[in-house]
């Protein structure tokens, strides 16, 4: 059972980061069109805001639960439980955007649907730890502010 709790997590990281390399070398760059380019910093500034809020040793990755991780819930994080995998969604989806096809399309949804297994996967862990979390769970979405 133990090393079922450890692949998983592996897995999930794996898949996302071959995702996303996929994605980027089937692309046309995210520097083929403005919009792209826009669209690619706004996600890497999602990713920096959340980084100003979160102390690098307080995050994993994997989604699994650090000893001593904190629950942060300023900046981006009063908003969104998963800043950072918001982030990822924007930048890849400026690869996408500039050579949209088909079989993009199809790996930026698998990629969407990793990441919400590693958000779902993460949930779960901090909801079994911490009260707290669940208040703020019930005060925030998921990815996309007052939306989702």
């Amino acid at each position: 059972m133990l090393a079922k709790k450890e692949f998983y997590p592996q897995l999930l990281v794996f898949l996302q980061f071959t995702l996303i390399g996929v994605i980027a070398l089937l692309s046309k760059g995210f520097f083929s069109s403005l919009m792209s380019i826009v669209i690619f910093l706004l996600g890497a500034g999602l990713g920096i805001w959340a980084l100003l809020h979160n102390k690098l040793g307080n995050f994993n990755i994997q989604p699994k639960m650090k000893d001593g991780a904190i629950l942060v819930t300023s900046g981006i994080y009063a908003f969104i439980r998963h800043p950072m995998y918001l982030s990822v969604i924007v930048m890849s989806f400026a690869f996408v955007l500039s050579s949209v096809t088909l079989l993009q399309s199809f790996l930026f949804s698998a990629l969407l649907f990793v990441l919400f297994l590693k958000a779902k996967r993460e949930e779960s862990l901090w909801l079994e730890k911490s009260e707290a979390y669940k208040k703020y769970r019930a005060n925030t979405k998921l990815f996309i502010p007052f939306i989702l």
